[in-house]
């Protein structure tokens, strides 16, 4: 597979759509599970005129934003339990039961990979087994008041963490006296953009191959009752730098689990939010395939189908379904059967939008035989490659990537430190707190409370259904801000 990715489109529209990352996405790229892993929803007020989303903003134009939900009865029924025939099935897990108890620690925390708003992403290695993890780092004073965060995507992993090698897993918690700490998988692959601009080639077969993976993995986590509620290309990672490593979907901060009701929350990341939620009309798990829709675009252009020179000329533009296969230069190359998928996944109609094992029966994905537009220079017809023109959007944008993500990290830090110091004025400000975080190391001499000993065994096993539910019960009755 090659890649890299083309862009032409002016500096103030690459600047404008990277204010869609999260500020924890800037991490090394090896390590950008670590940043995946720390953004949350961070709760706007409903004056604002438009709520962009990206999880770790505070921004109303830079991130991710979360109202208070509203409830309304969903018309779209979760889709089939079947497990992806593509996905990889974890191994059954065989762990024991346990108490609650303080125990020694089983990991070695190391080197701090990434921080976020309310934690830190530390490297961790089991000590029994070697394995290394993304072991997030939650100050138990940051998280007063906010203790739903960690409950819900505990709640969500708790369904999926066991299912598909194609979704991040959630291995294990425990707590010491001043923080929580949750053990990932530790990605070290890279982003997806990044993999494909270190190919030396890449064809619209390569955007199908990762497409059919990534909808597979969507099609589980729909089946398990989930919405993520948030794809994006920086959400999609690398297990290892291998050539064949597993992609993975990561960063569940924003998912839920859905129940007969709809959700009406304005949230996700600008440019790949679906028109429902910004109509409040009450949205699902249809907003995952207009996502996929978005990104699919991406992938065999190098761009958004809906990149506006604002952010409200954007948000306008996805509710009307205004969007076109141009500049025609680099259209010319992609094949009429990818154009028609992206525009089924697009679709502004939720309820006509096709569900994600639809999807993997268009033809684009479905037929044996790969769709591509020969390239005329070709002498034996072969297709054309697509990384001249995507990469050089991907630069273009990549290149204020860094340039963004400081500019967020100022306000949102400010932000932040006030919020909290107006919230506790006698305490220690979001700096000092997050640095206590960070010097805090825990080993096999450090005494852990654990919910449940057995979450990380000498195989390195994953939580299952029964386990996972008896963490989330713990989490229920743990006062997050206990440590004073």
């Amino acid at each position: 597979m090659g890649a890299q990715i083309s862009s032409q489109r002016s500096a103030s529209k690459n600047t404008r759509q990277d204010h869609s990352l999260s500020l924890d996405s800037h991490s090394s790229s090896e390590q950008s599970l670590a940043a995946k892993l720390l953004e949350h929803t961070i709760r706007k007020p409903a004056s604002n005129k438009r709520t962009d989303t990206a999880r770790t903003s505070d921004q109303p134009e830079a991130g991710a934003v979360e109202r208070p939900p509203e409830r309304k009865r969903e018309d779209r029924s979760a889709q089939g339990p079947a497990l992806p025939d593509t996905a990889k099935p974890h191994p059954a897990s065989s762990l024991k039961m346990a108490n609650p108890a303080t125990v020694p620690c089983q990991y070695r925390t190391g080197k701090t990979l990434g921080s976020g708003t309310y934690a830190i992403v530390k490297e961790a290695v089991h000590i029994k087994t070697g394995k290394y993890y993304a072991c997030k780092v939650i100050n138990k004073k940051l998280m007063e008041g906010r203790e739903y965060m960690v409950r819900n995507e505990i709640a969500v992993l708790k369904k999926i963490s066991k299912g598909c090698y194609n979704v991040v897993t959630l291995h294990d918690y425990f707590e010491t006296s001043h923080n929580l700490y949750l053990c990932f998988d530790l990605c070290t692959g890279g982003e997806l953009f990044d993999r494909i601009c270190a190919k030396g080639n890449y064809y619209e077969a390569d955007a199908a191959h990762l497409i059919r993976i990534i909808f597979n993995a969507v099609k589980y986590i729909h089946s398990c009752g989930i919405v993520h509620r948030d794809l994006k290309p920086e959400n999609l990672l690398f297990r290892t730098k291998d050539e064949d490593a597993d992609i993975m979907i990561a960063d569940f901060g924003l998912s839920r689990v859905m129940d007969d009701h709809a959700l009406t929350e304005i949230c996700g990341t600008p440019g790949y939010m679906a028109p429902e939620i910004f109509k409040k009309t009450g949205h699902g798990k249809p907003v995952d395939v207009w996502a996929m829709g978005v990104i699919t675009y991406f992938l065999l252009c190098g761009y958004t189908p809906f990149d506006r020179n604002s952010q409200q000329e954007e948000m306008e533009a996805i509710i009307a379904g205004d969007y076109k296969f141009e500049p025609e230069e680099y259209w010319a190359n992609v094949s009429d059967t990818a154009r028609s998928f992206v525009s089924a996944c697009l679709t502004i109609d939720p309820a006509s939008r096709p569900t994600a094992a639809e999807a993997l029966n268009h033809k684009w994905l479905a037929s044996d035989r790969p769709h591509y537009v020969p390239d005329p220079e070709s002498p034996t017809g072969g297709p054309t490659d697509l990384l001249p023109h995507v990469k050089k959007h991907f630069d273009a944008r990549k290149t204020f990537r860094k340039a963004v993500f400081s500019m967020m990290a100022m306000k949102r830090m400010s932000t932040l430190a006030h919020s909290h110091s107006t919230s506790n004025s006698a305490g220690p400000n979001l700096r000092q707190l997050m640095e206590e975080s960070e010097k805090e190391h825990v080993n096999e001499e450090h005494t852990v409370t654990r919910f449940d000993h057995s979450l990380s065994s000498s195989e390195g096993g994953s939580l299952d259904d029964h386990h996972a539910q008896r963490l989330s019960d713990a989490m229920a009755k743990v006062s997050l801000g206990a440590a004073k």
